[in-house]
C-alpha cells in the first residue's frame, strides 16, 4: 500500500504514475479538440498581423486589436487543450467556456448564409461539450474533489 503524506496524497510515484494513466480518452479526444481550437486561433492573429505589416488592411490598429484579442484567446485555449490533454484538471473551465462561445458564432455563420463554416464549428462545439461532459469526463474531474469517488471498495 502506498504511503500517504501529511495532506493525504500518495507519495507513492507508481501510485502517481496509474493516477496520470487514468485520464479517461474523452478528456485526452477534449483537450486535443481545444488544443487545435486555441492553434487555429493563434495562427488566426499571426495571419492578422503579418497583414497588417503589409498594409493589406485599411486600419492597421484594428488589425493588431485583433490579433491580440486572438492571441490572448486562442492561447487560453491552446494552454487548456494541452492541460487537459495531459491530465490537468484546470483546463475544463476555459474549454467549456470556448465550446459555449463558438455555439452563437456558428450560427450567427449560418444565419448569414456561411452554412460550410457554421455547420462545421458548431458540430465541434457540440463535439467539444460532449466530451468535457461525458459521464467518464465528470468523474475524472470530480476525483480532483473529492478522494472517496473511485476508491470505493
Amino acid at each position: 500500500m502506498a504511503k500517504q503524506n501529511s495532506d493525504g496524497h500518495d507519495d507513492d510515484p507508481v501510485v502517481e504514475q496509474s493516477q496520470a494513466r487514468a485520464v479517461p480518452g474523452t478528456v485526452r479526444g477534449a483537450g486535443a479538440l481545444a488544443a487545435l481550437e486555441g492553434a487555429i486561433g493563434v495562427i488566426v492573429a499571426i495571419v492578422l498581423v503579418v497583414r497588417g505589416l503589409s498594409g493589406a488592411d485599411q486600419s492597421k490598429v484594428s488589425a493588431y486589436g485583433t490579433a491580440a484579442w486572438f492571441v490572448i484567446l486562442g492561447g487560453a485555449v491552446l494552454a487548456a487543450g494541452i492541460a487537459l490533454f495531459l491530465g490537468r484538471r484546470w483546463g475544463r473551465a476555459i474549454a467549456v467556456i470556448a465550446q459555449i462561445l463558438l455555439l452563437p458564432v456558428a450560427w450567427y455563420m449560418i444565419e448569414g448564409h456561411q452554412l460550410q463554416f457554421g455547420i462545421p464549428l458548431g458540430l465541434i462545439a457540440l463535439a467539444g461539450l460532449g466530451l468535457l461532459f461525458a459521464p467518464a469526463s465528470s468523474r475524472w474531474m470530480a476525483q480532483g474533489y473529492d478522494s472517496s469517488i473511485g476508491s470505493a471498495g
